[in-house]
């Protein structure tokens, strides 16, 4: 097993894999086995959007049959996907739950997003994350809620409720803040009925390399500007100052008493931490944002890069607020809004998951009429 990737675990940090497949779930298929890389990468979690359950299903003859014998016993294409989704997702959740019962239910979480139309819809958000808890059927299951402004009341409604939730497509610290007041304030309506808090876990899907890909496009075009030595790092400031944030909410009275019970903290999960620009350090991603209490979620290819290239440093957040507020000061200096970027990303954010879920429900059409 790799030192850099033993080290960012024991730092702090749990490392989940951002990719799902049935290719993953069996021996000799054509991505390596999860199984495998628990064992040998330290990957203590998974996580899924549309986007991996449309190129999985789209590309391997492993769901042909399934599809076929659902078709034929009068499934339509949307119900088809979401027997194969879940089934997925409940094999893995098995797979994990070693991982689980270790980590007394921290990690050996596998999360399931809602269908990517319902972002801007709070009651259908609410209806079909109660639908994927009861499917999938598994404890350490993790169901995946936008957190677009419709998403937040959804959000604290299903933590109410003792559903575990993935909130997911966080671009800002002020939606971050929004985020963890929504888990806070379910888990506070659940206390208030002498329901158990204990057993409810969470994390905060904080979106890292879309952040610079943006910012540095605006950065590049500001004619005449000399100020790229903050090219690159826009994304991890942002990040850091999230953290900071988390910091300042487990020390509160607050979130004390909700842990007097039982309660724990929501997550701060690092997403989209493959490097887009070639420029960068792959592993910048992973190095740059390693703490207590946060989780990693990477695409193989970056898992590799941190385990072969990877310099670990320690604790990369702790102790870099000023500087990290520094970079965002500059980037309102240069007429950059991380707000505004954050409402134009959260759309497209969207808009990017909803593209490959229609292309599955026509694949899937297609696929059942063969």
């Amino acid at each position: 097993m790799s030192e850099t990737l033993k080290a960012v675990s024991s730092a702090g940090t749990s490392i989940w894999l951002d990719d799902l497949s049935r290719e993953r779930l069996i021996t000799g298929g054509k991505s390596r086995n999860l199984e495998l890389l628990v064992e040998t990468e330290s990957v203590v979690g998974v996580t899924t959007n549309p986007a991996i359950f449309s190129a999985a299903i789209s590309q391997s003859s492993l769901y042909a049959d399934d599809i076929r014998s659902l078709s034929q016993g009068g499934h339509g294409a949307e119900s088809i996907i979401t027997e194969l989704t879940t089934a997925d997702v409940a094999q893995a959740c098995d797979l994990l739950m070693p991982v689980y019962q270790r980590t007394a239910g921290v990690d050996g979480r596998v999360s399931i997003e809602v269908d990517p139309r319902f972002a801007r819809d709070t009651q259908k958000t609410i209806e079909q994350a109660r639908d994927l808890w009861q499917k999938v059927d598994r404890p350490n299951v993790l169901i995946k809620v936008p957190a677009t402004i419709e998403g937040l009341p959804a959000i604290r409604t299903l933590i109410a409720e003792g559903i575990s939730v993935n909130v997911t497509i966080i671009f800002s610290v002020k939606r971050y803040q929004e985020v963890l007041e929504a888990f806070i304030a379910g888990l506070e309506d659940r206390a208030k009925k002498s329901l158990p808090v204990s057993n409810i876990h969470s994390v905060a899907s904080f979106f890292i390399s879309r952040v610079d890909t943006e910012i540095d496009a605006r950065l590049k075009s500001i004619e005449g500007s000399t100020n790229t030595q903050i090219l690159g790092r826009a994304a991890i400031a942002n990040a850091h100052l999230a953290y900071e944030h988390f910091e300042a909410v487990m020390t509160s009275a607050r979130w004390q008493s909700l842990e007097s019970l039982g309660a724990s903290i929501q997550r701060p999960l690092w997403a989209s931490t493959g490097v887009k620009d070639p420029a960068y350090d792959e592993t910048q991603y992973v190095i740059e944002l390693i703490a207590p209490l946060t989780v990693n979620t990477m695409p193989e290819p970056t898992l590799i890069a941190v385990r072969d290239r990877g310099t670990f440093r320690g604790n990369t957040i702790a102790g870099n607020y000023s500087s990290a507020r520094a970079i965002i000061a500059s980037l309102t200096d240069h007429g950059i809004d991380i707000e505004e970027v954050a409402e134009k990303l959260e759309r497209e954010g969207i808009d990017k998951f909803i593209k490959p879920w229609l292309e599955l429900i026509a694949a899937v059409e297609a696929a059942a009429h063969q």
